[in-house]
């Protein structure tokens, strides 16, 4: 099996460039691409809980129910 070294160089290259052949480099951005979703993750759910959160509603009650009733 004696190919082309220029054909091996070559297959290297394609290699280490290869996201699944080298799993070092690709769980770290894998990891760092999980910290990162989870934080805008995070994130969003804290921006949607400020802009979305409890107003209290106007309730309209009877005058008469009051702590200190008014009577018509």
């Amino acid at each position: 099996m004696s190919q082309n070294p220029e054909y091996q160089q070559e297959l290297q290259k394609i290699k280490d460039k290869d996201f699944a052949h080298d799993w070092v480099s690709s769980s770290g951005f894998l990891f760092y691409l999980q910290v990162f979703c989870l934080i805008a993750f995070v994130l969003g759910g804290c921006y949607m809980l400020y802009t979305k959160r409890f107003e209290k509603p106007e309730v309209k009650v009877q005058e008469s129910t009051l702590y200190t009733p008014q009577y018509k």
